[in-house]
């Protein structure tokens, strides 16, 4: 007689499918105490820890539903279309440069970032609503020897331009997908920092290092004369020169400090009074 030992299997843990309110990214900006749980956002085209989901923006942001129930309401009838297609799920992943349009108060908006790290809602025209920008993650040759792009909001797009390289920027018409123009990862072109510590900073590309087997580092500089420097991925580029393809928020993507910030509130104070 054979005898089998039967080994003990752990079997897998699945999706996660829960997030506490506490574990939640920061800027989400949601108080300790109005619950337990916090809307986990869906597999989509933006991190977990890079989005926003779209319950956040209707019920805290926008201010259009008072609780979980209304939102649900409001995304249900189909009154809600991110990048120009509709979208019911609530907890949808908006991400940087996501065209929000509610088609019954003819609002759009773009997600942008301010200079602390937390999503801004941008209110643009329609006309601009119809485009938004993709920052080029990687380039590559599919079957049948297709060349394609892959962007930063999870796109593939066929046959692009073939001066088009990583780290440019690509203008998507959203309507049919195709690319309208694009800008170049170059010196002297208009950028926006999407991650890091100047996060939501807007400047001019003033030179970048290279560092082969590590990361390259871009240095940037703005309006007003402020300089710094982050890695290279972290660079989106908005436009050709100084002028962006896009509109920007009201501070232009200038960071102050501490002390202007509240300089500037002193006055608006003394305006008031």
């Amino acid at each position: 007689t054979r005898s089998f030992t039967v080994q003990q299997v752990r079997m897998a843990r699945g999706p996660k499918k829960h997030m506490k309110r506490i574990a939640a990214p920061k800027h989400w900006m949601l108080d300790k105490l109005r619950g337990v749980f916090a809307p986990r956002p869906s597999p989509g085209p933006h991190k977990l820890r890079e989005c926003v989901p779209l319950l956040l923006l209707i019920r805290n942001r926008l201010k259009y539903a008072l609780n979980y129930q209304e939102a649900k309401v409001i995304c249900n009838s189909r009154s809600i279309k991110i990048d120009g297609k509709i979208r019911t799920d609530m907890t949808y992943p908006c991400g940087f440069q996501d065209v929000i349009s509610i088609d019954k108060t003819e609002e759009h908006f773009r997600l942008l970032h301010d200079t602390k790290g937390r999503y801004l809602l941008n209110r643009i025209t329609q006309q601009e609503a119809a485009y938004k920008l993709c920052r080029v993650k990687a380039l590559g040759m599919g079957a049948g020897a297709v060349p394609h792009i892959i962007t930063h909001d999870g796109r593939t797009i066929r046959y692009p331009d073939p001066l088009i390289k990583p780290n440019d920027t690509v203008k998507v018409n959203l309507a049919t997908n195709k690319i309208e123009d694009f800008a170049k990862f170059e010196v002297g072109n208009i950028c926006a920092i999407t991650a890091g510590h100047n996060i939501g900073r807007i400047g001019t590309i003033q030179h970048t290092e290279k560092h082969p087997g590590g990361h390259n580092i871009v240095h940037v500089k703005d309006k007003i004369g402020a300089t710094w420097a982050t890695r290279q991925q972290n660079v989106f580029v908005l436009g050709t020169g100084n002028t962006a393809a896009i509109s920007l928020p009201r501070n232009k993507g200038i960071k102050l400090s501490i002390i202007e910030e509240a300089s500037r509130r002193a006055q608006k104070a003394g305006k008031r009074d």
